[in-house]
């Protein structure tokens, strides 16, 4: 009798480079998905991948340029030495996941290993394997060499040091040519019109306000317009295989925005798009604010993604619940909604993610943004079971033994942790950010009073809501969490991680990146306002062990209603201080020995994704009629042909 053959086992992890790796992203389910919604996904795709260099410029202006280089010399190798052209490699990878020369996690630009002249000498000899590219690569050389070679040239993409000067000494190209005392004086004046996406350059005496947008019906050209023809060019041939009228109404509300580039437009398709929930569904357009200092400016982000029936249990009992847990919220009711529109809530498969959303991605997003929208026509939530997945199956072995504080918290990990960390994603996503009400006398977003400062408070409400919940009975009711163990584990895991993601940050005494501050800043309250939590020395190493959970529910709820009060108020001293005192610096003893712990276990900082690739099958006069799905497990192969493709 022949044996069934078994399945072959997944390749999750591919490859090392310096503090990173790259994981295989699998999207089960998509094969399953009708022919029609495959062909939306592709064209959604193709669209994703058309404005990522975008994301790329925003972070400086002289990335693509570098990227470009890169990837010329590393396509024509033939004729440089190994040990360059290996370094040039890495150096590009890096470029790569991280959407530019700056580390996600620090905000600090990082350099190549091989010398300016040792590049310089491979970039010639690429230029002769092509000697009709030549002349256009050496001049753009000569003009970013010091952006790729000087760590001390703007060398942080975001700074948000305090004492620091956040727009003439932030690295990303989002301002050019003013400071902060001369662009609040512009903006005060209101000649800002588009605050979410344009780029405001001093120049000549002048501030012009550079509106990101392809143009058309209309309107003129603006920034981007080559890139953002190309999504638009895509989005068209998408809105025709639109699941439904809704749904084809958000395509053609986000192509009027690219083509306008104005902020009414952009509201239309959110107050739109929210409303939707189609099986094949995308986030696309100018979103996350981190990057930029004041918390204004969206850098260009996509992703495309199915829904997992199987999986969407969690978020979909949540979001029915979504009143009960604002009513319960420790925050004044004042600042508590009373006619909460229960988000549209799954659990999906990514398909691509590119710009600020990947290679390196989230587990979980809440959008749209805009406060003035989720207050009144609610939001999206959604848990990305996929890159989760593929989180979980590429973890190194060891950590929990090597970090946790007794063999009951390893137990306790082990039997409850992948249910309390999707538990915690998911009340983070539809009930953190999802919550709260801002005060009737604030007028405007809660962003613009607490510039610097509002993305790192508002991660924090997102967390402390999810902490602040762990215990509520209804969790029990809804069948979601049948034991307090669970919650026990979210807390345990949640302060263990303030502790591991110190190998983030191998130089330096402060954190840049919002929600390595915000995890830092609820820890850190925690442990100088209660007796909650201990920090324990044992044989030479540091464990954080949480010895009381009601006590540090208790100051999390103190510390939850503060955040809420600052945000709803715009109270941007006590955010300031509250950030400063927790959330900033570091203990560098305790990164020191994090790191030297961790590199015994052999284990990346950061986890970047090669995405799933698309592949159109088409009849004989050219029309698509169904789309293979396939896993490249290359990285170099797959930017390759992203740069290709956004050319």
């Amino acid at each position: 009798m022949a044996m069934p053959r078994s399945r072959p086992k997944r390749i999750y992890e591919l490859e090392r480079i310096g503090n990173a790796r790259t994981v295989q992203l699998y999207a089960d389910g998509f094969s399953a998905l009708t022919n029609r919604e495959k062909i939306f996904a592709y064209f959604m795709v193709q669209a994703a991948i058309a404005g990522r260099n975008i994301a790329i410029d925003q972070a400086n202006k002289y990335a693509v340029r570098i990227m470009k280089l890169c990837e010329h010399i590393i396509s024509s190798p033939k004729g440089i030495p190994v040990k360059n052209i290996d370094a040039i490699r890495n150096y590009v990878k890096l470029f790569w996941i991280n959407n530019g020369m700056y580390d996600h996690g620090t905000n600090r630009k990082f350099v190549p290993a091989c010398s300016e002249h040792e590049f310089r000498k491979a970039l010639q000899t690429a230029c002769k394997n092509h000697p009709e590219n030549s002349g256009p690569f050496l001049r753009t050389f000569a003009d970013v060499k010091r952006a790729m070679f000087d760590p001390d040239f703007m060398p942080v993409v975001t700074d948000k040091t305090p004492g620091h000067d956040f727009i003439s000494e932030s690295a990303n190209n989002f301002y050019e040519g003013l400071n902060t005392s001369r662009l609040n004086e512009w903006v005060g004046g209101g000649n800002e019109k588009n605050p979410l996406n344009s780029k405001v350059i001093a120049r000549n005496g002048m501030i012009e306000e550079l509106i990101w947008r392809c143009g058309g019906d209309g309107c003129a050209p603006g920034m981007y317009t080559h890139e953002l023809n190309r999504v638009v060019e895509n989005l068209e041939n998408a809105k025709g295989y639109a699941a439904n009228r809704r749904q084809a109404e958000s395509v053609e509300l986000l192509i009027r925005f690219f083509r306008s580039g104005a902020i009414p437009d952009w509201e239309k398709f959110n107050i739109n798009w929210v409303k939707d929930s189609s099986n094949v569904d995308f986030i696309l357009g100018f979103i996350e604010v981190y990057m930029d200092p004041r918390g204004q400016k969206g850098r260009f982000e996509s992703a495309v993604y199915f829904t997992d029936k199987k999986q969407t249990r969690l978020m979909r009992k949540l979001a029915a619940s979504a009143q009960y847990f604002e009513d319960g919220a420790p925050w004044t009711d004042e600042y508590k909604k009373r006619d909460v529109v229960a988000p549209v809530a799954n659990v999906v498969n990514v398909i691509v993610e590119t710009g600020d959303a990947g290679p390196i991605s989230a587990i979980g997003i809440n959008l749209p943004n805009e406060q003035a929208i989720r207050q009144k026509y609610g939001s999206k939530s959604i848990l990305l079971h996929n890159v989760v997945a593929a989180y979980k199956a590429s973890e190194p072995k060891g950590l929990l033994e090597e970090f946790c504080f007794d063999k009951a918290e390893i137990r306790r990990a082990k039997k409850y942790g992948a249910i309390s960390d999707d538990l915690h994603t998911a009340m983070h996503e539809v009930l953190g950010h999802a919550s709260g009400k801002i005060s009737d006398s604030l007028k405007g977003d809660p962003a613009d009073y607490l510039p610097g400062y509002y993305s790192t408070l508002e991660e924090a409400r997102a967390d402390l809501v999810a902490l602040w919940n762990a215990f509520d009975p209804m969790l029990k009711k809804l069948k979601l969490a049948d034991s307090d163990e669970i919650g026990k584990a979210m807390y345990d895991a949640y302060v263990r991680n303030v502790f591991l993601q110190l190998r983030r940050i191998p130089s330096g005494d402060q954190l840049e990146e919002d929600h390595m501050k915000n995890r830092q800043l609820v820890v850190n309250y925690v442990i100088k306002n209660s007796e909650a939590i201990r920090t324990e020395h044992r044989k030479g190493k540091t464990f954080f062990h949480v010895i009381d959970y009601p006590l540090m529910r208790e100051a999390v709820g103190r510390l939850l209603a503060e955040v809420m009060r600052i945000k709803a108020e715009g109270d941007l001293t006590a955010g300031k201080n509250l950030v400063d005192a927790y959330g900033l610096k570091i203990n560098t003893a305790w990164r020191d020995e994090v790191m030297k712990r961790v590199k015994k276990l052999n284990v990346s900082s950061y986890t970047g994704f090669v995405m799933p690739a698309l592949r159109p099958i088409k009849n004989k006069s050219g029309k698509i009629t169904d789309v293979k799905i396939s896993y490249p497990k290359d990285l170099t192969k797959q930017m390759l042909e992203f740069s290709s493709m956004a050319h």
